[in-house]
C-alpha cells in the first residue's frame, strides 16, 4: 500500500523516524523522572503498573508520528489502537521495564516498530541508561550505536551447548502465572549455564541480538513488547518464535542463536513454558 503522498513508504524514512522518536522518549524519561514518581494506574495486576512518565512519554511518541505520519495506525501500550490508511503501523511500548523504572533501576528502554502491511519493517530499542541504540530494517542487519556516537552491527554469539548458554526471561505480574513460569525455570537452569531475568523484554532481545545473552524466552508478553526487539534479534542472526511450529506470541517468545534455538525450544514444549 501507499502512504499519504501516494508512494510506498521507504523503510530508511521510517528508521529515521522511529529513531527520532526513540530518542526523544529517552530524554524525556531519563532527564524528567520526578523524585517523588506517581503510580497512574495498574494493568494485569495491582503490581503491574504505569506511572506518569509511561504515559507522557507515550503521548510524546504518539504525537509525533501523528505530526510526521499522520494516515499511519499506531498500537501503544497504553494508548491502544488507532486505525491508519497507509499500510504502515507503530507498534510503541514508550516505557519497557516499568517496575525497574519506578525503583530507580537502570534496565528499561523506549521500543518502536514499524509495520508495513502487516510485517515488521523498522525496529527501534533506545536505551537511555546505557547511552546505547539499537535498530534494524527488515533484510538489512542490526547495529548498535554507542555514547560516543560509533556504530557496530550486532551478530548474535557462537552457539555453545545448551547447558553452557545463558538464557534471559522474565516473569508474568498475575501471581498465578509467575508461580508456573518460576517452576518452568526451576525446572530448566540445571539444563544451563544460568538464567538471567533484567525486567526488559526488548533489551533482553538486543542483548541477543549483541551477544550478551545465548537465548531468552518469555510467556505472556504483547505485541508491543516483541515487535522492534524480535527484529533486531533476527537481523543478528538469531531465530526467533513460539511453540514448535509457531511465531512468537503471548504465549511463548523464544529467541536464541540458532543452535541454542534449536535445543531451548523443545525443552520449554516439554516443560509447559506455553501454559500456566
Amino acid at each position: 500500500m501507499s502512504d499519504h503522498t501516494g508512494h510506498p513508504p521507504a523503510p530508511g524514512d521510517l528508521l529515521d523516524i522511529a529513531l527520532e522518536a526513540a530518542a526523544r522518549a529517552g530524554r524525556l524519561l531519563r532527564g524528567g523522572r520526578p523524585d517523588d514518581l506517581a503510580v497512574a494506574a495498574t494493568k494485569s495486576s495491582p503490581i503491574d503498573v504505569v506511572t506518569e512518565m509511561d504515559l507522557a512519554a507515550e503521548k510524546l511518541i504518539t504525537d509525533f508520528l501523528a505530526e510526521r505520519r499522520p494516515d499511519d495506525a499506531v498500537l501503544g501500550e497504553e494508548g491502544g489502537d488507532t486505525a491508519g490508511t497507509s499500510g504502515v503501523r507503530w507498534v510503541v511500548d514508550p516505557l519497557d521495564g516499568t517496575v525497574n523504572y519506578l525503583y530507580g533501576l537502570p534496565n528499561w528502554a523506549v521500543s518502536i516498530a514499524a509495520e508495513i502491511d502487516g510485517r515488521t519493517a523498522v525496529g527501534v530499542v533506545e536505551i537511555p541508561m546505557r547511552e546505547e541504540t539499537c535498530w534494524a530494517v527488515l533484510g538489512g542487519g542490526a547495529t548498535r550505536r554507542a555514547a560516543d556516537g560509533t556504530t557496530t552491527p550486532l551478530r548474535c554469539r557462537p552457539s555453545p551447548p545448551l547447558e553452557q548458554a545463558l538464557i534471559g526471561t522474565g516473569f508474568n505480574y498475575v501471581t498465578e502465572v509467575r508461580v508456573a513460569q518460576a517452576e518452568v525455570a526451576r525446572r530448566l537452569i540445571p539444563r544451563l549455564r544460568d538464567i538471567r531475568r533484567g525486567g526488559s523484554a526488548a533489551i533482553d532481545l538486543c542483548d541477543v541480538a549483541g551477544g550478551r545473552l545465548d537465548g531468552y524466552y518469555e510467556r505472556g508478553l504483547g505485541a508491543w513488547d516483541l515487535a522492534a526487539g524480535e527484529l533486531i534479534a533476527r537481523e543478528a542472526g538469531a531465530l526467533t518464535g513460539g511453540r514448535p511450529g509457531r511465531p512468537a506470541d503471548g504465549d511463548l517468545a523464544v529467541a536464541a542463536s540458532p543452535g541454542v534455538f534449536e535445543l531451548l525450544q523443545p525443552v520449554l514444549e516439554e516443560l509447559g513454558a506455553w501454559h500456566d
